[in-house]
């Protein structure tokens, strides 16, 4: 597909000059990211940005028929992370923990679907320890030998360091060997500390998620990348997180995707402090971020957009918008359903790959590893067993 910039598609003059650093695929510096995220110009920056995309996927749009599966929502920084709508206390109504069993009758979703990952994420809770996981991930690999496994955030994995007194390296390798492809990006926020200090004051430090991910890049185990925007961070706080992640990338290699999640403000205490209820951030800033990541990002060879947080529609627009993946299927979202999402829970493979041959593109469904496992512009999708799922009963933590 072209790739070529069209000059007089960028309306704002500020535009003009990185449009030029962009033509000649030069980076990006921190004035640069400034001005973007200062200019009105949506469209002059998508298409900026869709021709920084175009020249590493053409017209490809990745996808996963992925399935979500929280093991549990009892977390220790239940009282400090302000953002968050799905940590609850160990007594707190709505807490719950699942038994290995109960992981995997969730996990027999799979059966007879297309299924090719796990993607496996929960709170911090105080007295489930690393054999609980490992156990876990064996489990699922034998039942689903198939299947990627993407599983634990950084803050998760310092976590279970500190309950084990063993180094975050041996807890990734401990997982590595039962069965861990890849790490997923949460946990991240915005790395700013006077950020996490209003929103997530307990939880890691920005430099600390930055050593998780490089003790994983450095043990083979690639990961992903996000930036929580929309709350109480400055455009400035955006550039230096997304500069932090730009120097681990040069350094490692090992971020497959970066996703730009949106902060949904109902049903937890910073929306109340904030005023907010529904969506707190606006399509055009959807798109802004999405724009940006993929400009400013040079080295991170895909972008995400997370159809659940941002709906499938704006998803669709995002991929004229330097975005190159829209997740997956899903099966069962719960952490922004908690916070207010009203998209759907699922979303079917045919569906998926409807949304993307829609906006033009060619849909490639992709394993963790951005491996292709099939392209589907042409050929039919296969047809899933299941197409809608269902809570499953929970027990409280003990």
């Amino acid at each position: 597909m072209d790739a070529t910039l069209d000059t007089a598609a960028l309306r704002d003059p500020a535009l003009r000059p990185i449009g030029e650093k962009v033509r000649l695929g030069q980076r990006l510096d921190h004035a640069d990211g400034l001005a973007l995220y200062a200019t009105d110009d949506l469209l002059g920056l998508g298409h900026l940005a869709d021709v920084a995309n175009r020249r590493v996927n053409g017209d490809r749009v990745f996808f996963s028929a992925n399935q979500h599966l929280n093991p549990t929502n009892v977390c220790i920084l239940r009282a400090t992370c302000t953002f968050c709508s799905f940590a609850r206390t160990p007594k707190e109504e709505g807490a719950y923990t699942r038994s290995l069993e109960e992981v995997y009758a969730e996990a027999e979703q799979a059966r007879g679907a297309p299924t090719t990952e796990f993607h496996i994420v929960g709170g911090l809770h105080p007295r489930l320890r690393l054999a609980y996981y490992t156990d876990m991930l064996r489990g699922l690999k034998e039942r689903h030998p198939t299947v990627h496994i993407k599983a634990l955030t950084a803050v998760e994995i310092a976590h279970l360091a500190r309950i084990e007194k063993i180094s975050e390296r041996e807890v990734l390798q401990a997982l590595k060997e039962a069965g861990l492809t890849s790490l997923p990006g949460g946990g991240a926020e915005v790395f700013s500390t006077a950020v996490r200090a209003t929103i997530a004051e307990r939880k890691l430090t920005g430099e600390e998620w930055i050593r998780v991910h490089r003790t994983a890049h450095e043990l083979g185990i690639p990961t992903n990348c996000t930036m929580l925007y929309g709350h109480v961070e400055t455009a400035d706080d955006r550039l230096q997180h997304l500069e932090m992640l730009r120097t681990l990338q040069d350094e490692t290699g090992g971020f497959l995707t970066y996703i730009p999640l949106a902060y949904h403000p109902d049903h937890n205490e910073l929306g109340e402090e904030l005023g907010r209820v529904g969506t707190a951030t606006t399509g055009f800033e959807d798109l802004k971020n999405i724009a940006i990541g993929r400009l400013f990002l040079d080295n991170v060879p895909h972008v995400k957009t997370h159809w659940p947080m941002v709906t499938p529609a704006l998803s669709q627009i995002a991929l004229s918008f330097g975005c190159d993946d829209v997740e997956g299927t899903v099966v069962f979202e719960r952490v922004y359903h908690e916070a207010g999402a009203r998209t759907d829970m699922a979303m079917g493979y045919p569906e998926l790959v409807a949304l993307i041959r829609d906006a033009g593109r060619r849909p490639v469904e992709r394993n963790s590893l951005y491996e292709s496992v099939r392209d589907v512009f042409d050929d039919p999708p296969p047809a899933p067993a299941r197409t809608r799922s269902r809570a499953l009963p929970v027990v409280h933590a003990a």
